[in-house]
């Protein structure tokens, strides 16, 4: 039932999204390219409400065959709070001090049925928190995973691929954990991603916007603290599996306040953006982007079968990883300089 429900996502994305690309459509909602973009031309952004639309209708219909709790409850009405206040900024532009106040409301609705992070486990060692450090790390942290997506929502399939190798990972650790409920919902997100993928591949017809970024940074955020919870994968596991997303962001925020810059504006400063200045373009960018996100998928499930000395040795090495990346780009930066100013 998992795949009819995961088909039935993908197909409902697809077609909504490709509806949503024609002009004629009532929420035909048109991104305009300024200085701090990547694409060139105007393109339709309206497409995250084709995923959430999706992911409402397969997963009413999974709520109603394998049954609810109050926490999915909780989760459906933060996920429509964060798609409403998207879907109005992607309109008509809402002030960011409101937005961030519905996604810390939406953040505690999630966490108030017992989804905040209680201890922090990594290979071999448990930290336990008090309650209001617990509460105040899981806020911050699903906050922050709302904008961190929306952040990396920059560039043709970057996003919806990064949802459909994440989620779709996170279905593999629930049938493997045989937790029937957290694989459907993992496989359904992840189809309705894949679903509008194939109309926002490079060169993207459309683009989710802030309804789609933000409701699938809420979504990873919540089923990893899921997944925490019931011993399906620690934290840190979900955590590698989207590390293309968060290293880059946080990495990147880091930075900009280290320099004292408006940090919370746009801007071209992401790795994934300074490889595409540096003229690797969306779709050879994104592809190299898609290798990094499948290794992390799968060494995170390597990671299952290993004790704690391996996982550690699994984590030590992405680091590396990610610092080789770092420096490259970098190097590749300052050789081009080189070569315009010649």
């Amino acid at each position: 039932m998992s795949f009819v429900l995961g088909a039935l996502a993908f197909f409902s994305a697809a077609l909504l999204a490709q509806s949503l690309c024609r002009p004629g459509s009532k929420l035909y909602i048109l991104d305009h390219p300024n200085s701090r973009s990547l694409h060139e031309s105007a393109t339709p952004r309206g497409g995250g409400l084709a995923i959430f639309v999706a992911v409402v209708i397969s997963g009413t219909i999974a709520a109603a065959l394998y049954g609810t709790s109050s926490d999915l409850l909780w989760l459906g009405i933060a996920a429509l709070m964060i798609a409403g206040v998207s879907f109005l900024d992607d309109w008509l532009t809402i002030n960011l001090g409101y937005r961030i106040a519905v996604h810390f409301f939406a953040a505690y609705l999630i966490i108030r049925e017992g989804l905040a992070l209680e201890s922090l486990a990594l290979p071999g060692v448990v930290w336990s928190f008090p309650e209001p450090v617990a509460t105040a790390f899981s806020l911050l942290f699903v906050v922050w995973m709302v904008n961190l997506y929306n952040f990396m929502d920059g560039m043709d399939g970057f996003a919806a691929g990064m949802a459909v190798i994440g989620f779709g990972s996170f279905a593999i650790f629930g049938w493997l954990a045989n937790e029937s409920v957290f694989a459907a919902l993992s496989l359904i997100v992840a189809a309705a991603a894949g679903g509008f993928l194939i109309s926002n591949f490079p060169p993207a017809r459309i683009f989710m916007g802030d309804v789609g970024s933000s409701l699938l940074g809420l979504l990873a955020a919540a089923f990893m603290l899921w997944a925490d919870r019931d011993g399906i994968f620690p934290l840190w596991i979900g955590v590698l599996i989207f590390s293309p997303f968060i290293v880059d962001a946080t990495v990147t925020l880091i930075r900009r306040m280290l320099r004292r810059e408006r940090f919370w504006e746009a801007h071209k400063l992401h790795y994934y953006q300074r490889l595409v200045q540096l003229g690797w373009g969306h779709r050879r960018t994104v592809l190299w982007e898609y290798a990094v996100m499948l290794l992390c998928a799968l060494s995170a499930v390597g990671a299952r079968y290993l004790d704690a000395a391996g996982q550690w040795v699994v984590i030590a090495g992405w680091l590396l990883v990610y610092l080789s990346v770092m420096l490259i780009v970098h190097r590749l930066e300052m050789r081009h300089e080189m070569l315009v100013t010649r």
